[in-house]
């Protein structure tokens, strides 16, 4: 126990320990948080879905149908009609052949790049990249290429130098929307180099499944390149409010990953509820509520993002409903997220490992039902608790 005690002193000391926040109630973008009132700005739940009616209505149907637990994983005896229902709504909503259910992000990533590639493999994976797909590359055992964040020449110089020894199949690993950058991968240029080198393209689209495009299906759908990204990773517990996520592929691919993917094979699979409600949060995302959603998360950010950066701040490129503010070192933006936490807005700092050292931030993420001038008012909060934070 020494030992312990002793790394996480040094953590304390470095403002790099973390502990854990319980909020009661519900996830809204007002929250009860340890007994006080606070304006959510650090969920996923952008479209504020997890509470919508509809998908609790749809969670209690399933439960009192099929029950609490499934009881196996899905190649045993928990594959039921709610995971094969919302599979094929999955494959239709994002154009592909067929889809497979994971119980979490990183579970679908780690599970997909060692299900589906291996030794004489190599991957291309963009430098901030999830964790989830850094930990996935490692499992697959292939060789991994890291090219500079959305940096296309360079990236193509790297595929250039590569050819002359190619073995196996070659992957482009990218983040849609980068989770803490908030920006977005070019997509249109990666598809181009990967119909030239002959290589699989892979988008985890977690924060843009649902956000983006005119119907919601992500980034691909916005940039004009949907349909043309062989590997499309998705989430249910973002925009869509619920739990667990997907790959949409051939059928091939998602038959391979049914046999090989050790993350889907030995997980006891998503309770029914799950995948009933994330089928009933993906029809609203499709609807003209969920046009009508996007529409108002898009001017959130729009009001937002002009506040912060007309005060002066650092967004790091934002272009989605992740706005980051620039702070640099640990202490000083833990210091500031607690001093904005008192003033009655929950938002988190982010330190070393997940970002660079040098690079820690306060990083916001907005929901279709927080109002303008509740932004305008959080805005102002974190400008007068940022001395000094400026591009």
């Amino acid at each position: 126990m020494e030992h312990w005690l002793q790394e996480l002193e040094q953590l304390e000391s470095r403002g790099m320990r973390r502990r854990l926040r319980t909020l009661a109630g519900i996830q809204g973008p007002r929250v009860w948080l340890e007994g006080q009132e606070v304006l959510l700005l650090c969920s996923n739940n952008y479209l504020g879905l997890a509470t919508h009616p509809e998908l609790i209505e749809a969670a209690l149907a399933a439960t009192s149908r099929y029950g609490v637990g499934t009881g196996g994983s899905r190649l045993i005896s928990g594959s039921m009609e709610p995971h094969a229902e919302l599979e094929e709504a999955l494959a239709a909503f994002k154009g592909s052949e067929a889809a497979l259910l994971f119980n979490s992000g990183y579970a679908a990533n780690t599970g997909i790049l060692q299900g589906l590639f291996g030794a004489d493999d190599l991957i291309f994976s963009d430098a901030i990249n999830h964790a989830s797909i850094v930990d996935g590359c490692r499992l697959s055992k292939a060789r991994t290429v890291i090219y500079p964040h959305a940096d296309v020449a360079a990236l193509e110089a790297l595929m250039r130098a590569e050819a002359p020894k190619r073995k196996g199949r070659w992957v482009i690993v990218t983040d849609g929307v980068f989770s803490m950058d908030g920006d977005l991968a070019p997509l249109p240029e990666l598809v181009r180099l990967k119909q030239h080198y002959d290589a699989l393209l892979m988008v985890d689209d977690a924060h843009g499944s649902g956000v983006l495009g005119t119907h919601g299906r992500g980034t691909a759908e916005y940039l004009g390149c949907h349909g043309q990204i062989d590997l499309q990773m998705g989430t249910l517990g973002k925009a869509l409010g619920c739990a667990g996520a997907y790959l949409a592929a051939d059928r091939a691919v998602i038959d391979t990953l049914i046999n090989r993917s050790r993350s889907f094979i030995f997980s006891t699979s998503l309770p029914p509820a799950v995948p009933a409600a994330a089928l009933a949060a993906l029809q609203l995302v499709d609807s003209a509520e969920g046009a009508r959603l996007r529409q108002a998360l898009e001017g959130n950010r729009r009001c937002f993002a002009a506040r912060l950066e007309q005060g002066g701040c650092d967004l790091l490129g934002s272009q989605t409903q992740i706005i980051p503010v620039l702070t640099g070192e640990p202490a000083p933006t833990m210091a500031a997220a607690a001093r904005v936490l008192a003033g009655g807005v929950f938002i988190q700092g982010i330190r070393p490992p997940t970002v660079p050292a040098g690079r820690c931030r306060l990083r916001a993420t907005l929901m279709a039902q927080h109002t303008e001038s509740e932004l305008i008012r959080a805005a102002d909060l974190l400008l007068a608790n940022l001395p000094g934070v400026a591009a």
